[in-house]
């Protein structure tokens, strides 16, 4: 079971073959210390549970950390709720670093229909389906990129399972989560979320396109993130109109000028 999401034991698939990663059966979230409730067991065996699973997991990652830096790889974890624009900003972003090398690893419940649409733009894209599981983990993402051969000096887009809760806890070896709001989601989400918020080095106010016809204060959504977050950055783009795309690009590029291969550093 897993005490952290409550995430059921359906298989996982990559690129739509059977992958095992040690599912977890069904639980609901209910009251007490670790969130959960199951019949005949403690709060404290709970905890123990869970605690074990984000060591396990936590452990996948360091290995997935330490594939990364050997090779100079900036790997960005998106995150955010369904329906804040990820894909689009993902295909528009491939598109915008041209002939820059890179690669995406897709998480969804079902469907390749998000890495048949990364694949469009050329980009290489590794599909995982995790069935009922509501985030990517560490021995996902690392299977994963068994499959990518990754160059040096590579970026990296993980685009996470659209939830902005599970996905918080679970390090992935990725240099940093950003996440992905769109304005029509509510000034107020970064404070319903704020484990999520907190954990992101970034935050993207997606299609502000739509903020003239939505009614919103774009002001109150950044100070909402720096009540969570006083250290995030964030930056306001359209991934449809393309403005502020420019600066979200500066940011990628930025960031993987600053990775270095062990062969670069000696």
């Amino acid at each position: 079971m897993c005490t952290v999401c409550g995430c059921g034991d359906g298989e996982t698939k990559l690129d739509g073959q059977p992958h095992s990663h040690g599912g977890h059966d069904h639980q609901h979230y209910g009251h007490g210390l670790a969130g959960t409730e199951v019949p005949g067991m403690s709060q404290e065996r709970l905890i123990e549970i869970e605690t074990d699973i984000l060591a396990k997991n936590d452990s996948y990652a360091a290995t997935n950390r330490a594939v990364l830096a050997e090779r100079g790889v900036f790997a960005v974890n998106l995150v955010s709720s369904p329906g804040s624009g990820k894909t689009t900003l993902l295909c528009k972003t491939i598109e915008a670093l041209g002939d820059a090398p890179l690669a995406v690893i897709e998480g969804d419940q079902q469907t390749q229909n998000d890495a048949d649409r990364i694949r469009a733009t050329g980009a290489r894209a590794v599909q995982i389906n995790t069935g009922k599981g509501c985030h990517l983990d560490g021995h996902m993402v690392g299977h994963a990129l068994s499959h990518l051969d990754l160059p040096p000096q590579a970026l990296l887009f993980i685009e996470n399972v659209g939830n902005l809760v599970c996905p918080a806890a679970f390090d992935l070896g990725e240099d940093c989560k950003v996440a992905i709001l769109s304005v029509t989601e509510g000034e107020d989400k970064p404070l319903k979320y704020p484990d999520m918020f907190t954990a992101a080095r970034l935050a993207i106010l997606n299609k502000i396109d739509l903020a003239p016809h939505c009614d919103v204060d774009l002001d109150l959504y950044e100070t909402n993130l720096r009540r969570i977050n006083p250290e995030i950055e964030i930056l306001r783009l359209s991934a449809r109109s393309g403005e502020g795309m420019d600066r979200w690009i500066a940011w990628l590029r930025a960031n993987l000028a600053q990775k270095t291969t062990p062969e670069a550093a000696e």
